[in-house]
């Protein structure tokens, strides 16, 4: 399936995890891993796109203008069928996409980016873990389509809300916790390199992002252990010890729950 996968790589990975891709039934979807990517088409077909991780670099959507974007983390996006897109970044993140096989056009003429709907995250995370598993008997109609309406019915309708995390504070938090991994990282840390209180920043956070700072911790120590699975030659009890896992048996209890794979399967 290559009529969705407008992303190249600008620094290929000799180990890099592949695109994982399904269609089935009306529907075409694949999750494209963490990288680097440069990327200019006119969208034939309208597109969902859910963002796992924040990203940051430059786009122009449906217009000659291109500007710098930041991209937040579990964010709903959506590109209509028409639209002229350009997109570069030179750190990428890893990103669902979806779009129907059948010429039937979704709704929607305006594209978006950063909407948080906690039944899209739902969705676009039982996905990922039935991408990453190879489950092409999982229900992926049924998921399509629900995650198509959260990004083209009522749910699109509503204004994006953020509140005290915006994207520039959101940056600074990923490159705190980015040095922080190897050791204990807690909320207090967090909130306090904002100045805010642990309590309000815990429910900033999670309106701006869609999960607690705890989760979104997890999620960040799983996306490094897997980019060095990739890069380098580590032992796993090397790379669990890195990432801030108590050993080796507890990065692999985690990426089980969280991403339904063991860390040997990815590697």
């Amino acid at each position: 399936m290559t009529l969705m996968n407008h992303r190249n790589r600008l620094q290929p990975s000799l180990l890099s995890e592949p695109v994982r891709r399904v269609e089935t039934g009306t529907w075409a979807i694949e999750l494209l891993p963490s990288a680097a990517y440069s990327t200019r088409y006119v969208a034939t077909q309208a597109s969902i796109g859910f963002a796992f991780d924040s990203q940051r670099g430059v786009h122009a959507l449906g217009s000659d203008r291109v500007h710098p974007f930041e991209a937040m983390p579990n964010g709903l996006a959506f590109v209509p069928a028409g639209c002229d897109v350009f997109s570069e970044s030179l750190m990428g993140g890893e990103y669902l996409r979806i779009a129907r096989t059948d010429g039937i056009l979704l709704t929607g003429d305006r594209p978006f980016n950063n909407r948080i709907d906690q039944q899209a995250i739902h969705l676009a995370l039982r996905m990922r873990g039935a991408l990453l598993r190879a489950c092409v008997e999982d229900d992926w109609e049924t998921w399509a389509l629900a995650l198509a309406q959260r990004a083209t019915g009522d749910a699109a309708l509503s204004t994006p809300c953020q509140g005290a995390i915006t994207p520039r504070r959101m940056r600074l938090l990923d490159e705190f916790i980015e040095a922080s991994l190897d050791g204990p990282l807690g909320v207090s840390a967090m909130a306090g390199l904002l100045g805010l209180s642990e309590g309000y920043f815990m429910r900033a956070f999670r309106l701006a992002t869609g999960k607690s700072p705890h989760s979104y911790l997890i999620d960040r120590r799983l996306a490094k252990a897997r980019a060095l699975m990739r890069d380098s030659t580590a032992r796993l009890s090397e790379i669990a010890l890195a990432c801030g896992f108590n050993s080796q048996a507890h990065m692999a209890t985690t990426f089980k729950q969280r991403l339904g794979v063991s860390p040997m399967q990815l590697r």
